[in-house]
């Protein structure tokens, strides 16, 4: 596809629209898409109290249709997917995008929101492998009994080649994903329909009126079992968050023709299989099937539960690169696993961190209706969040009439705090778990953004202005040398501190000396015309900013060849980049708690190496230390 010329590529057509909705069925799909392995069953579990009866089986089937018509269907398909950041989605881009060029403190609330969203998002990448992939093994039980001791230790050895295979990417096995998941849909779509042949009644769950009785008849347990009725709902935010990698029209396409359809198929089928065999309540799911399908059946769920988790692990994958690059995340070690797919991205320390915490989770919880507790508290809490996002960004940045978004955006509010609601009260159950990540990995956040500030604060206090440098520079000029220095600075305006280290202990200065800032932008890619731009400010000395987009690695060699074209050559051979380490020196400075410095001292000793991070030669390399009281 050619770009418009307004960021955007064009909408596409024809084939090429139907391959890219096949391809996101593997990728976008694969957690609401497996919902049905669970989600009914837990409505009528023992914490909800919901017995199985006509009401309360149309009950519960009726607020499936609504919530998937009213959250997913409109709020999501039609309204959220609008809010794209150049293309991209996710919760760190529509933060991004919410943040109108103005004052910082007007939009520290939006920002604050954001944060803890993407937090929330890494408790979903280590609860939804152990949830999806436990489900499924938890399907060989429905055959025989034999299997139930085996759940546990088959789930930990699924999930450990899951992880164990993330380092190679999903650049070759990635086209199977999407005819997969098109052969599960068409499956649980099928068993459907055999569900609700048997019992056609099942269908008047479509009337919302059923939905009311409902909460009439069984008031605080209907309000529980809303919590549950919340599971179909999981993956709802990948909907939006995988985005960027095949546009808006190929999702809607595939969720209205396929996805949705299938989806309610299965849920009705189910309900279909309770009302005829109420016994069927322990996993309703493999009733649907026939006894010599259960373990073909068993296979296809484990293969889609895995696809799910991989879509999960990847968006954590991005997020992380996001979080980088927007500076809320130290410099971590990233990989690309594609040359052609710039958004296959391998990180290693997420995915061992994940792997840890998904196998904990699995140990721990035993089963995956006590996971499904600790499951909708963070997915609820993302929605909200997206929603109030949403309206900043329709209000601030597109003008958005209020009258009009005030009661829509109201509107899904309710419905969202309604799950949010059912799901909170279950903190003491498993609940307390994905808060407690989020929080933890929110204040690692904070600390790393505030701590990176202070820093930048204390060094600007201690540079020197670049027009009395350069008036020293002439006044006394030193001792020039061949080749081109290359000193990387965040200041865009004072002088390095590594340049005047490297002037005052070794008395010389390169013939050509360039000033690098990278700069991040809050737009996932940059056009190469609006790249570098390059700046002379006299006796040899320049200074080039470059600008990359927040979903994008900045390799800075690249960077720098892009000056040729403005009359700017350099020789990789004669130029030598000159770094600053800082040693982070904790102190009763005001700015943050001591702990909190102390942490940011410790993250700022493990972050990756610039070197590393922007891919510079390492014999090409001079580090010079200082140490910083913040």
């Amino acid at each position: 596809m050619t770009d418009t010329g307004n960021g955007k590529s064009p909408a596409p057509r024809g084939r090429y629209l139907a391959f890219l909705s096949v391809a996101a069925l593997g990728v976008v799909f694969g957690d609401i898409g497996t919902s049905p392995l669970y989600a009914l069953r837990v409505c009528f579990d023992a914490e909800t109290g919901i017995p199985i009866s006509r009401g309360s089986v149309l009950g519960v089937l009726s607020l499936i249709f609504w919530a998937l018509t009213l959250t997913i269907s409109i709020k999501y398909l039609v309204f959220i997917l609008r809010a794209d950041n150049r293309g991209e989605g996710g919760i760190l881009a529509l933060m991004a995008l919410a943040r109108p060029g103005g004052i910082p403190k007007k939009t520290i609330g939006l920002v604050v929101l954001g944060l803890f969203g993407a937090a929330l998002l890494y408790g979903d990448g280590i609860i939804t492998p152990a949830i999806s992939v436990m489900s499924a093994v938890e399907g060989l039980e429905v055959s025989t009994p034999f299997f139930k001791s085996y759940v546990v230790p088959i789930t930990v050895v699924l999930l450990i080649a899951l992880f164990l295979l993330q380092r190679r990417g999903t650049a070759r096995v990635g086209t199977l994903f999407g005819p997969i998941m098109a052969v599960w849909f068409l499956v649980i779509g099928a068993l459907g329909i055999h569900g609700i042949l048997q019992e056609p009644a099942v269908l008047a769950g479509l009337n919302p009126v059923h939905a009311f009785n409902f909460f009439i008849e069984y008031r605080l347990h209907a309000f529980l079992a809303l919590g549950a009725v919340f599971l179909v709902e999981t993956g709802g935010e990948a909907l939006y968050a995988d985005m960027g990698h095949f546009g808006k029209r190929p999702i809607r396409l595939a969720w209205f023709v396929l996805v949705l359809p299938c989806l309610l198929l299965n849920y009705f089928g189910q309900g279909a299989v309770l009302l005829l065999h109420p016994a069927a309540e322990e996993n309703p799911f493999f009733w649907l099937a026939p006894s010599w399908a259960v373990y073909p059946l068993v296979a296809l769920a484990t293969a889609a539960t895995i696809i799910a988790s991989q879509a999960v692990i990847s968006g954590s994958f991005s997020l992380t690169r996001q979080a980088i690059q927007l500076g809320f995340s130290p410099r971590m070690l990233i990989k690309h696993t594609s040359r052609q797919e710039i958004g296959q991205i391998y990180v290693p320390a997420v995915n061992w961190a994940l792997m840890f915490a998904t196998i904990a989770l699995v140990v721990a919880f035993k089963n995956s209706d006590h996971l499904a507790a600790a499951y909708g508290v963070a997915v609820t809490t993302t929605m909200v969040i997206t929603t109030l996002l949403f309206y900043a960004v329709a209000t601030q940045r597109w003008g958005w009439n209020r009258w009009v978004m005030g009661p829509l955006c109201a509107a899904f509010l309710v419905v969202d705090l309604a799950f949010f609601g059912a799901n909170i009260i279950k903190v003491e159950h498993g609940g307390w778990l994905p808060l407690l990540i989020a929080l933890g990995i929110f204040t690692l956040m904070a600390t790393w953004k505030r701590g990176r500030g202070i820093l930048g604060e204390r060094m600007l206090e201690e540079s020197l202005p670049m027009d009395l440098f350069l008036a020293d520079v002439e006044r006394k000029p030193p001792v020039r040398v061949p080749g081109t220095a290359v000193f990387m600075t965040g200041n865009p305006t004072g002088v390095p501190p590594a340049l005047l280290h490297n002037l005052k202990h070794n008395h010389i200065l390169h013939e050509r000396v360039v000033l690098l800032t990278v700069v991040t932008e809050e737009i996932p890619h940059v056009k190469t015309a609006h790249r570098l731009e390059v700046e002379e400010l006299g006796s040899g000395i320049f200074r080039f900013m470059t600008h990359c987009g927040f979903m994008e690695t900045p390799v800075v060699p690249e960077l720098l060849s892009l000056a040729q074209g403005m009359g700017y050559a350099f020789d990789p051979m004669t130029t030598t980049y000159f770094l600053g380490r800082e040693t982070i020196i904790p102190s009763s400075k005001p700015g943050m708690a001591i702990w909190r410095e102390w942490l940011f001292s410790y993250m700022s000793r493990n972050a990756q190496s610039a070197t590393t991070y922007y891919h510079i030669p390492v014999n090409r390399v001079v580090e010079l230390g200082a140490q910083v009281e913040i």
